[in-house]
């Protein structure tokens, strides 16, 4: 069993390549982000912002190519797996440097990878399945299940909640050294300021081209700046303006006045994610399946996505976990459940399931501003359906934060995209807030995991989206199309969830 996902999803992960001149090494670029990152220690946060800064710096045994295959990165090549599917020998890359100088081998694997299933909501995930983690000789690792475990490459693959690998004796709980063995490495952080990246100069990249987020890592750049521009409207006018050479998540509306710019061109991820409302399963008023099911029903996910996101151009109202063009896509549960806007319908529910006045708190953000367009129709549907709406608008490291105490919340806002192994998805992990951890969900996301036969698991995901849907750990909105911006100097940088900034260059 090599577990390889091409074959699984028939959208790239880069939306268009880039067209390259000779690229020449110097200069620094200056990247405007949504705001602070919570962390620099990805294993610990499942914030995407984390983890566009932080693969920089930290590396993880694999990672996607552009057709969203596990390709290698730390390891030499993929896994040999067992025929019973239980233990995964991983060879790793000789000749690896750390950032203090340190050469990698198989025992700081084994430390980071269990710091990992100590620490991060994706490594809890893979813990339950994972018999143990060892160190076969410096250069190989071993990996023993308890059963097989389909999902266990691409959580290691993933930059969010990320297996990265770092020194054995850098493994306390709370991290304050940032040594990684990627292109860049930490210089200097200042907070609501800037985050700057410096070349590692003893970098060593994998052979061969350039593939998505695998391949050969190319370090042109000198230094690399991260830039918090929290108002998204500020950040519209730095990109047409020239301010910054990259800018993330623009409001989609700003895409003709971007293609207007002289300084600055639209980058367009078609289709990127989709918006989702995490309900808390374990405290407060949406703890009850109930309550979650009348909030679902009050709700119209077609005004919510008009509102976030205009025409139709940049949106569609679809409530399959994945759209058409991905071999996941099923449409099972989604029947009267989906786009129901029935907020008098939802009144009475929400009556019968013992609703009497409780506020619905409603954790969002303007960092991303269409997840506050979003709350603002969601909040006027819930009051129509007779619930009390606590909106609660703050910046985005701190709803990360807020959002990890049972105590503090009822829905929190955010999105994903769409991701090549649906294991990926953060509900689908008890320690994940929204602490879903049901009988059922057990039974049908286990069934999934431990299923490796790849068109069986494709069955086995529709009865997990039905069970999504049967007891609401989160409710989907719709399919959007992502809307960043580049500097028409940069060049070497293609379209991507998570953008990245190794093999990027500016014309001289």
């Amino acid at each position: 069993m090599r577990l390889k996902l091409a074959f699984l999803v028939t959208t790239a992960l880069i939306a268009a390549p880039s067209l390259l001149l000779a690229q020449e090494k110097g200069g620094v670029i200056n990247v405007a982000t949504i705001g602070e990152p919570p962390t620099l220690d990805p294993m610990t946060s499942t914030a995407d912002l984390v983890g566009i800064v932080t693969q920089h710096i930290f590396e993880t045994l694999y990672t996607f190519d552009k057709n969203w295959a596990v390709t290698p990165l730390l390891a030499e090549a993929l896994p040999e797996v067992s025929a019973d599917g239980k233990t995964y020998t991983i060879k790793l890359r000789t000749g690896v440097k750390f950032h203090d100088g340190s050469d990698m081998a198989s025992d700081d694997v084994v430390a980071s990878l269990n710091r990992w299933t100590k620490l991060a909501s994706r490594g809890k995930q893979a813990a339950a399945f994972i018999e143990s983690i060892t160190a076969t000789d410096p250069s190989t690792v071993t990996i023993k299940l308890k059963q097989p475990y389909a999902p266990l490459v691409s959580l290691l693959a993933f930059n969010n909640s990320a297996a990265i690998i770092i020194p054995a004796e850098k493994q306390a709980d709370t991290m304050s050294e940032f040594i990684g063995t990627g292109p860049y490495m930490l210089k200097e952080r200042k907070a609501d300021q800037y985050i700057q990246l410096v070349r590692y100069n003893d970098y060593k990249p994998r052979s061969g081209e350039s593939d998505g987020y695998g391949g050969a890592r190319h370090q042109y750049l000198d230094e690399i700046r991260f830039v918090p521009v929290p108002d998204a409207n500020t950040r519209v006018e730095a990109a047409v303006s020239g301010q910054y050479d990259y800018i993330d998540s623009l409001p989609v509306e700003s895409f003709d006045k971007l293609k207007a710019s002289t300084a600055t061109q639209p980058l367009l991820l078609k289709p990127f994610g989709y918006p989702v409302f995490v309900f808390n399963t374990a405290a407060g008023v949406t703890k009850d399946v109930a309550i979650r099911k009348a909030v679902r029903q009050a709700l119209s996910m077609e005004d919510m996505m008009a509102a976030a996101f205009g025409g139709t151009d940049f949106y569609t109202a679809d409530g399959n976990i994945y759209p058409s063009k991905f071999a996941w896509s099923t449409d099972a549960g989604v029947k009267g459940n989906y786009n129901v806007a029935d907020p008098e319908g939802a009144a009475k529910a929400a009556k019968e399931a013992g609703y009497n006045g409780e506020p619905i708190r409603i954790l969002t953000s303007r960092q991303y501003e269409f997840h506050y367009k979003m709350a603002q129709v969601a909040a006027e549907y819930l009051k129509l359906a007779g619930f009390a709406v606590d909106l609660q608008v703050v910046d985005w490291a701190t709803l990360t934060q807020r959002r990890t105490d049972k105590g503090l919340w009822d829905i929190y806002i955010s999105h994903s995209p769409f991701l090549p192994e649906p294991a990926l998805i953060g509900s689908l992990s008890p320690s994940s807030p929204g602490w879903w951890d049901t009988p059922a969900r057990k039974s049908v996301v286990d069934a999934f995991t431990t299923e490796v036969d790849p068109k069986k698991r494709v069955e086995l995901w529709a009865n997990v989206q039905k069970t999504m849907y049967d007891e609401v750990p989160f409710m989907k909105i719709g399919d959007f199309n992502a809307v960043s911006a580049m500097s028409t100097k940069l060049q070497g940088v293609d379209p991507a969830p998570w953008p990245y900034f190794w093999n990027a260059s500016i014309k001289k």
